[in-house]
């Protein structure tokens, strides 16, 4: 399976701080020194570095550089050809591999996640393996059945959408291997799943537009179907309008971005809008502002607009508390490994942010 290129570049630094080439208080190299010696773009070495700041490898100060903290050098990161010969007491000491399937990391939704695992895994003595899929079913396949056979202990999966559910995934559900879901789960297939109860966010997010005084609201999303995160915002974007006394209109939902301008143009009396995606607010926000004179009158709320500290956000919005996310997806499959009792259906905190 072949890495991505900030993962290739993430894994080396990983490698060379794990065995000492890099030591605490070395400088790393810069983002554009990785560039010109990866050929890659900028884009690429940021986000390798940020996984690493966020593992808690590195500290970058601003004006100054990268730094490596103060992290154990040991094999784990080693070739296999270049570690010493295990013992038995090794073998039987030896620490349980997860495996990390997520579409993407953004500031929006996954780094702290992923934060938040890495360093649960090394509280539990877990190693930690992560593949990104690009939200492509075909990828978190082929990387489930390559982690199999390397011998991963367990899976925390953030499926990929599809017209219809991994099948890698759902055979070794049914097969009782140890997986924890995020934010999703399959029908009528009893999965561990941990998540925000996306129902009730979805709820208070329209909610709020009714307080503010909009009648018309709108639902845009990309495919319900098989997604039990947009079907879940859905029931509660409905739910809080047949509470207010409202009509439920099947045209106010969207789920072709290609038709989001014509709906636009076509309901000039639709102001609010609860949008299952930020990056997919900001398409809407772009398309209200070139196509309505009346833009700054809307209002569009969504999940996961990024948070930065000292700066209001752009979107009223959900967020997502992935740090106690990631925490008990790691417990959960600690769970499993040791036979204990857990919950199938998982939900943790969530905040409504005001813009």
């Amino acid at each position: 399976m072949q890495e991505t290129l900030y993962e290739k570049i993430y894994n080396r630094l990983i490698y060379d701080i794990r065995t000492s080439k890099l030591k605490p208080g070395d400088r790393v190299p810069s983002e554009k020194e990785l560039a010109d010696e990866y050929k890659v773009s900028r884009i690429t070495t940021k986000k390798a570095m940020e996984m690493l700041a966020q593992s808690g490898y590195i500290e970058r100060i601003r004006g100054k550089g990268s730094y490596v903290t103060n992290v154990d050098a040991g094999r784990d990161h080693m070739p296999q050809s270049e570690r010493p010969k295990d013992t038995i007491g090794d073998i039987e000491a030896r620490s349980k591999v997860i495996g990390l399937l997520l579409p993407d990391l953004s500031d929006s939704f996954g780094l702290r996640l992923f934060r938040a695992i890495e360093q649960q895994c090394a509280k539990m003595n877990c190693q930690l393996l992560i593949k990104l899929t690009g939200n492509k079913q075909d990828v978190e396949e082929t990387a489930i059945r390559d982690w199999i056979k390397f011998g991963v202990d367990g899976l925390i999966v953030l499926p990929a959408c599809g017209a219809h559910y991994n099948g890698e995934l759902v055979r070794l559900v049914l097969d009782g291997f140890p997986i924890v879901l995020l934010n999703q789960s399959f029908k009528g297939i009893a999965a561990c799943t941990i998540g925000t109860d996306h129902k009730h966010a979805a709820y208070d997010l329209t909610d709020y537009l009714f307080d503010k005084g909009y009648l018309d609201i709108a639902f845009i999303t990309t495919s319900i179907e098989n997604n039990s995160t947009y079907e879940a915002q859905f029931q509660g974007y409905t739910n809080a309008i047949v509470q207010r006394g409202q009509v439920v209109h099947p045209a106010y939902v969207v789920e072709d971005q290609l038709i989001l301008g014509d709906f636009i143009d076509q309901h000039p009396n639709v102001k609010a809008f609860v949008v299952s995606e930020y990056q997919l607010g900001i398409n809407l926000q772009q398309e209200l502002q070139r196509r309505r004179n009346d833009w700054a009158e809307c209002e569009v709320v969504c999940f996961n607009s990024p948070q930065e500290q000292g700066v209001a956000p752009i979107f009223t919005s959900i967020q997502q508390n992935e740090e106690q996310l990631g925490v008990e997806a790691v417990h959960l499959l600690n769970a499993q490994w040791n036979h204990e009792t857990y919950e199938l259906h998982n939900h943790v905190n969530y905040k409504l942010i005001y813009k």
